[in-house]
């Protein structure tokens, strides 16, 4: 459920029109929901009620600071996978006991960043940087709270692009190596091995890959018990999908993931992390784009409109499906034509969607992407020249601009040009 709906003939973001917003900051923008980032945040919590938990939101999937104080008003840790996103999530107010950090290339200076400013743990992904958290541990006198990432080799049925647990993915140490691994670790004195890791994927749309995942992690937490290692937090990950379709097929929900977690791992007592970010952030945020030109081809007709593979890539890099919908709400029985829908960035592959069924539209028309709030403005860019664009809140009947969108002055002046040119 978002809160992105139609009334009274026209789309709108809670109690505002988008085509109010559209008025207010130009297009191409995003906008994002509060009630339904609170909303998809309580839906994993209540999901853990009974078991000692904490929801950490992936902030990699849409990294605005006013989207993190948001989550963090109603509870939610923050996991990070660089020192950017680290120092983001302080500066939007997250303490450092509630945000985890994650990720394969951790460097000894944003080690040093995140056990300086607090950290709740570190989630470590190889020998090597095991061997370098302990260095800085000590160096600053500390001890690093750590859970080591395991690799259960399990295949989440998602895109090759998004699929972290089986043995060919670059995350983890293998499953099969991790007695020793931690035996090492115990060694080392500036670490304290509190738990277990394991993330196996993104976009996942069926239980069974966390469940063969998590019954691993129960047989491997046993083990290392009864190996002398105080296991008490087991930190799951995140992956559960969302449904970019207005389908009948959706993935699982929050509460059949939640009781899955008490099934197969609520028997050993431990405090649990999971991580969502696309199912908290995903449906919350749109990106809302004009019709410049109805384009006639060969066989087939264009929607050419402002946003761009610069603005949403996930289209252009995974082949993603994203509903679009015109702003103005369709008559009943409106005859749809099928369009191509894409952007004015000078690739091919700046293309929306293929012979998309839309009501007809006209250049000056709006047109919205749903379930864009996930990876969407975390990963644009400034590709052919083009400036990032707004970022918009909204809760109940206001909004604010929470990026403004820059101007070609000052973009261009970020460039510095060597005296001898």
């Amino acid at each position: 459920m978002d809160h992105f709906l139609y009334r009274d003939g026209a789309l709108y973001a809670e109690d505002v029109p988008i085509s109010e917003i559209a008025a207010a900051v130009g297009t191409p923008f995003y906008a994002y929901s509060t009630a339904t980032l609170q909303r998809h945040f309580k839906l994993f919590d209540d999901a853990l009620e009974g078991m000692d938990h904490l929801v950490c939101y992936a902030m990699k999937a849409a990294s605005n600071q006013a989207i993190l104080r948001t989550l963090a008003q109603v509870g939610a840790g923050m996991d990070v996978v660089s020192e950017g996103e680290y120092l983001r999530a302080k500066a939007a107010g997250v303490p450092g006991e509630k945000i985890v950090f994650s990720g394969v290339g951790k460097t000894a200076r944003e080690i040093r960043t995140a056990l300086t400013g607090g950290i709740r743990q570190f989630n470590v992904e190889s020998e090597p940087e095991m061997e370098v958290i302990n260095a800085v541990a000590l160096e600053l006198g500390v001890v690093a709270p750590i859970t080591v990432r395991v690799n259960p080799d399990v295949d989440a049925k998602t895109h090759a692009k998004i699929a972290t647990g089986k043995s060919e993915n670059k995350f983890g140490i293998p499953i099969a190596r991790a007695s020793e691994v931690y035996t090492r670790a115990a060694a080392l004195p500036g670490l304290d091995v509190i738990g277990i890791d394991v993330h196996i994927g993104s976009q996942l749309t069926e239980l069974e890959p966390f469940e063969l995942a998590y019954q691993k992690v129960a047989e491997l937490t046993e083990q290392l018990r009864n190996e002398g290692h105080n296991i008490r937090r087991l930190d799951l990950g995140g992956g559960l999908g969302i449904p970019y379709t207005r389908s009948n097929e959706a993935p699982p929900l929050p509460v059949e993931y939640g009781a899955l977690i008490k099934k197969t791992l609520g028997h050993l007592g431990c405090e649990i992390e999971i991580e969502p970010g696309r199912l908290i952030a995903g449906n919350a945020g749109i990106l809302v784009s004009d019709v410049i030109y109805v384009k006639s081809g060969e066989g087939r007709d264009f929607l050419i409109v402002d946003a761009a593979m610069n603005d949403l890539i996930r289209p252009a890099m995974y082949e993603a499906h994203h509903d679009i919908v015109a702003v103005n709400e369709p008559a009943p029985g409106t005859e749809m034509q099928a369009y191509d829908i894409v952007g004015p960035v000078c690739e091919s592959g700046d293309t929306f969607a293929k012979q998309r069924n839309m009501p007809p539209l006209a250049s000056g028309d709006l047109i919205a992407f749903r379930s864009a709030g996930a990876y969407g403005a975390v990963m644009s860019s400034e590709y052919n020249t083009r400036p990032l664009i707004p970022e918009v809140l909204v809760n109940g009947d206001q909004f604010a601009v929470i990026r403004p969108r820059p101007t070609f002055d000052e973009m261009i002046n970020r460039d510095t040009i060597p005296e001898w040119l």
